[in-house]
């Protein structure tokens, strides 16, 4: 029934018109081989086989979307460097719209480097500013996509709390999305949730709702009901997404809440599986599913993309596949 609902959507509908608004890094793999040990210091001697480079962050949010089917714009800032050129070079071979990517000349573009031997990540390198955006920039940013708002479908905030989400810039973005019928889904970042009041969704891992929650732990659904009213009264958000890693899952309002168990059989990477299913529940909303219909088919789509290294995209045909296979 999932499976037939979700084909019919995805073939009988116009492309959905997502914009997904956070922060853009990339993502630098060098992959090798470590049998033994630097004579220099006890660390692995990794010989290299191979390197590649993947959008991260909200590009790979987008990048998501376009392999589910959804025509994306991309709205976010990079640094004055190459590395923010090969992130747009990446995205517009997806054709993703780059016309909203700013450039901002106080920061890099932030990189992530992880060092791989024999599917175990060794160390991760990190490139980075983290500082707000200055007002000037905000102001800019926030002109520069308000269209792009009115012609879309349903926004995404992806935050990873790399300065461009700031709390004025939240809230106007949100105001703005109210405003104008359009609903707003948060992968969110940091403890002060209050930058996303008013949002439609706000899709935390455990980990997260914990800290934002201020509370030392959630290892019952009693407990994640308990931190769950503590961000509903801070946001009035009509729903909390909570993954759950091997706990699936769990679908939030302040009135009700269900888990569903997770789909995965084999995890290798768990790198960028919220975006795969933040990515996932934006485009079957879009599609007219239901909250839980969507949340049902992201649990397929991340028990899919953790079966890769590194940040991985699936398809609607995968996802089918997966839902039959299980059924």
């Amino acid at each position: 029934m999932l499976a037939e609902k979700l084909y019919n959507a995805h073939h009988q509908s116009q492309k959905p018109k997502i914009l997904v608004i956070g922060d853009l890094m990339l993502d630098h793999y060098i992959i090798g081989s470590a049998s033994r040990l630097s004579p220099e210091a006890p660390v692995p001697i990794v010989n290299v086989k191979k390197e590649n480079k993947i959008i991260g962050g909200a590009a790979n949010v987008a990048s998501n979307l376009i392999d589910l089917g959804a025509q994306v714009s991309l709205a976010g800032i990079i640094g004055d460097d190459s590395f923010g050129e090969e992130i747009k070079a990446i995205l517009q071979t997806k054709n993703i719209d780059t016309q909203l990517i700013l450039t901002d000349q106080s920061r890099p573009t932030t990189v992530k480097t992880r060092v791989i031997a024999s599917t175990h990540q060794i160390v991760r390198i990190d490139h980075e500013e983290t500082h707000d955006i200055s007002a000037t920039l905000e102001e800019n940013f926030l002109k520069a996509v308000y269209a792009s708002i009115e012609a879309s479908d349903i926004i995404i905030l992806s935050d990873y709390n790399k300065g461009l989400l700031t709390k004025t810039l939240c809230l106007t973005l949100i105001g703005y999305c109210n405003q104008h019928q359009k609903r707003i889904i948060v992968d969110p970042k940091g403890l002060d949730y209050t930058k996303y009041k008013g949002s439609f969704m706000i899709k935390p891992n455990r980990k997260e709702l914990a800290e934002a929650a201020k509370t030392e732990k959630i290892h019952s659904p009693e407990e994640l009901v308990k931190a769950a009213e503590v961000i509903f009264d801070t946001t009035h958000a009509a729903y909390l997404i909570v993954t759950l890693s091997e706990g699936g899952i769990a679908i939030i309002t302040p009135d009700n809440h269900q888990i569903l168990p997770v789909m995965a059989t084999e995890v290798y990477d768990v790198t960028g599986a919220g975006d795969t299913v933040i990515a996932t529940l934006a485009y079957c909303l879009t599609l007219g599913l239901t909250v839980e219909e969507a949340c049902q088919i992201s649990n397929y789509a991340a028990s899919i993309v953790i079966k890769h290294i590194g940040s991985a995209t699936t398809t609607v045909d995968e996802i089918l596949a997966a839902i039959k296979t299980t059924n």
